[in-house]
């Protein structure tokens, strides 16, 4: 801050916060958040189709669950990434979808209802519960966890003169201090050998990288996926998956990915740089 005395809210802060983040790219970068989301299409056979960001689709793809047998979603309504995960869920394995608020957690229960095969659906087990406190009662109990954590989500705040009013700096640290006990705990639940994919559609770093260097700081065994491993994982889950997944007109997932810039530890699919797709950061961690 140039005057350390003013307090950054509202409109001028945010603007201002976010400036010194991306510097002459803000001004575009924010131009390209404020139109209308583009939508990839998922659906399985005789169910209702679900419309998700193309980037979504792309960072749900970079987790193995091949050979998974307990699968976690931790915070997965309103549930487009826990259908991009079912889709390739083994034939014998469990995945746990939860979600904390009750209200999102129905949204979630009806999409895996509406939008899943019954052979797949009757292995998705939904819950209500703050996910962050799940390591103090297990540990190392599944083989693949998503957590795309809850974020500022500037994209909204930008189109709600509500929230972008009432913005302030401490609402990234309140929220960025959420998704370090969800990340943390995250690792912990996960069996040695096994995978967590960490995601938020943020742009602030404080959100994104600094919630994972504080990961690797704290635990000696957590490695970083390079690009090239993620992408690995992406194409093999694309081309198995059992049901359809439509790109929107004009995408490629391959694109979309390949778009996705490097970060310190993850990548991050920003929309003026990716046909309006995401904002999306994602971060392949293997517990070794």
């Amino acid at each position: 801050m140039k005057n350390k005395n003013v307090k950054l809210s509202g409109s001028d802060g945010f603007d201002s916060f976010y400036s010194d983040i991306f510097g002459e790219r803000w001004e575009p970068l924010k131009s390209s958040l404020t139109p209308d989301n583009v939508y990839a299409e998922i659906s399985f056979e005789g169910c209702e189709s679900y419309f998700l960001d193309p980037a979504s689709v792309v960072s749900a793809l970079c987790l193995p669950i091949k050979d998974s047998d307990r699968v976690v979603d931790m915070c997965a309504a309103p549930g487009g990434k826990t259908l991009v995960l079912a889709g390739n869920l083994g034939d014998n394995a469990i995945q746990f979808s939860n979600e904390r608020s009750p209200q999102r957690k129905g949204r979630l229960a009806k999409v895996v209802q509406d939008s899943l095969p019954p052979h797949i659906s009757e292995r998705i087990k939904t819950s209500c519960s703050d996910a962050s406190t799940w390591c103090r009662r297990e540990s190392e109990n599944y083989d693949s966890v998503l957590l795309d954590a809850p974020c500022s989500s500037e994209r909204h705040v930008l189109k709600d003169p509500k929230y972008l009013n009432e913005w302030s700096p401490s609402r990234v640290k309140t929220i960025s201090m959420e998704q370090w006990a969800l990340l943390s705990c995250a690792f912990r639940l996960v069996k040695v050998g096994g995978y967590v994919l960490y995601s938020t559609c943020a742009l602030c770093p404080q959100e994104n990288d600094e919630n994972v260097r504080k990961l690797k700081k704290k635990f000696d065994n957590a490695a970083i996926a390079s690009r090239d491993e993620m992408k690995d994982f992406f194409l093999e889950n694309l081309a198995s998956y059992k049901g359809k997944i439509k790109a929107p007109d004009g995408f490629d997932f391959k694109d979309v990915f390949d778009m996705a810039e490097n970060t310190e530890f993850g990548l991050h699919v920003l929309p003026d740089s990716s046909n309006g797709a995401g904002p999306l950061f994602f971060c392949l961690i293997k517990k070794s």
